[in-house]
């Protein structure tokens, strides 16, 4: 058997590897990145990233992904779901007494999940190749462009939310993948963009973000803001936040792509302490203890509690007057500056 022969036999391999681990599909890419990378230096030149200085700071790796793995030729591109319930978001967006929780972050933080999964299928490829390889898996917590090494792998096309989109599997996925050494054959197939003339995730976002189709400006952006930005919330944008207090999903749920998916019976992305369909009264006044134990192995975790209060001070005054509402803000023991701030806010837009 011919190398190229075997490397057709180990792809056909790795569509089994990847089943047994839950992924929905993989896909394999080569590393040439110069029109991402333009886009990408684009983007950063109109200062979308807000105050994300490290993905200027690591632009070369991003831009080499050789410079992360020496040697490495292929990116191995891996989708899996996630989405438990398409109902429920809706309603809790409906209901301003309820905290909406972005539906990627309700079970368990997927970095290390997915992390063993592609660490067990790149010992599976080391063993398979009986040679000495050079690999590495990676799950959004390093300077790798994902989503354009995704559209070349096949996984989808990248739509004007800038999510990637597919067919099957709608945008309700994360992505991972293994850069290997190994000469793998390149999945040639990639999907067409099918936005066509829609904007529904354009005019559907609440606080404007979307400056032109495919190009998101974090500053505006509500899962930027209550979870990277570890500042004060622009009081401009406070409204339209309504009651999201951890990210958005707004742009995925008005996508007609993400209308007919498939839902995932992952058990690890289950809602975890009831946080899909929890009051805002109740979670605000969580001390810092139960927000640890309630969020451990959780993403939300990242956001810290500090950020939690604010983002859901923001989201009560965004809410119903109830004197609940106010005597749970009103009766805050932070010392906290910037949620003390928030709080602030919130009490005038309730009591004014």
């Amino acid at each position: 058997m011919s190398d190229l022969e075997q490397l057709k036999v180990l792809r056909s391999k790795l569509d089994h590897w990847a089943a047994a681990e839950g992924f929905a599909k993989v896909g394999i890419a080569d590393l040439e990145l110069d029109q991402a990378s333009l886009n990408l230096r684009n983007w950063l030149s109109q200062k979308y990233q807000a105050d994300m200085n490290w993905i200027e700071d690591r632009l070369d790796l991003r831009e080499n992904p050789k410079k992360l793995v020496p040697g490495a030729l292929r990116a191995i591109c891996f989708r899996m779901d996630y989405l438990q319930d398409k109902v429920q978001p809706l309603q809790i967006l409906e209901d301003p007494s309820k905290a909406y929780v972005s539906r990627y972050a309700l079970g368990r933080d997927y970095h290390k999940l997915i992390r063993k999964k592609l660490a067990r299928i790149a010992g599976q490829i080391q063993d398979w190749a009986n040679q000495e390889l050079e690999q590495r898996p990676f799950v959004d917590s390093a300077p790798v462009m994902e989503k354009p090494l995704g559209h070349k792998a096949g996984l989808g096309w990248i739509g004007k939310n800038t999510l990637l989109l597919s067919q099957e599997g709608g945008s309700w996925f994360f992505l991972g993948e293994i850069l290997t050494s190994l000469e793998l054959p390149i999945d040639h197939h990639r999907e067409e963009n099918q936005c066509g003339k829609c904007k529904a995730c354009m005019t559907c976002c609440p606080t404007d973000a979307f400056p032109e189709p495919y190009v998101l400006d974090a500053r505006k952006c509500i899962s930027y803001l209550t979870i990277e930005n570890s500042g004060p919330i622009p009081v401009e944008l406070r409204k339209p936040m309504g009651n999201r207090v951890f990210g958005c999903d707004d742009c995925q749920l008005v996508c007609p792509w993400n209308r007919d998916v498939s839902l995932s019976t992952n058990e690890h992305f289950s809602p975890r302490h009831q946080l899909d369909n929890s009051g805002l009264v109740e979670i605000f006044t969580w001390d810092q203890n139960s927000f640890e134990e309630k969020t451990a192995g959780s993403p939300i975790r990242r956001a810290g509690y500090e950020q939690w209060q604010r983002n859901l001070a923001v989201g009560l005054g965004n809410g119903p007057a109830s004197a609940e509402a106010i005597k749970a803000l009103q009766g805050s023991e932070s010392s906290s500056p910037l949620v003390r701030e928030h709080i602030e806010w919130a009490l005038n837009q309730l009591t004014s």
